[in-house]
């Protein structure tokens, strides 16, 4: 049986350990995974990473870096001041820089504006 293509647990093609999809060892995560546990990678180097194909990526080759957990510290709390940060930020999405209304939405970014600003309101006919 021949190794998957991405198999380098060595890191001596990759430069890297890189392992193939869904065969990562235990006791690495991805950031997604330090964050479901509150934690963050806390600087450190990455210890591996898996790779794999898609399709839907334009350079047909997708990577998710892996931590060591034991390393990772916990998440920095939410602040009042990164809340209200935040929430000025979403807020700005949802500004038509047309209308100057809040969509109630986050604008679709190829359109730069809301729907009726784009396409006119439907319920005005």
């Amino acid at each position: 049986m021949s190794r998957p293509r991405f198999w380098d647990p060595a890191g001596e093609r990759f430069g890297i350990p890189t392992f193939p999809w869904k065969m990562a060892p235990d006791g690495l995560c991805t950031r997604r995974q330090l964050r479901a546990r509150d934690l963050r990678p806390n600087g450190q180097p990455v210890a591996a990473q898996i790779l794999w194909f898609s399709r839907r990526y334009a350079g047909g080759v997708r990577a998710a870096f892996l931590y060591r957990p034991e390393l990772a510290a916990p998440v920095r709390p939410m602040t009042d001041a990164r809340r209200r940060a935040l929430a000025a930020a979403n807020r700005a999405r949802r500004m038509c820089p047309t209308c100057g209304l809040d969509a109630g939405y986050v604008l679709p970014a190829h359109l730069g504006c809301c729907l009726i600003c784009e396409y006119g309101d439907p319920l005005a006919a």
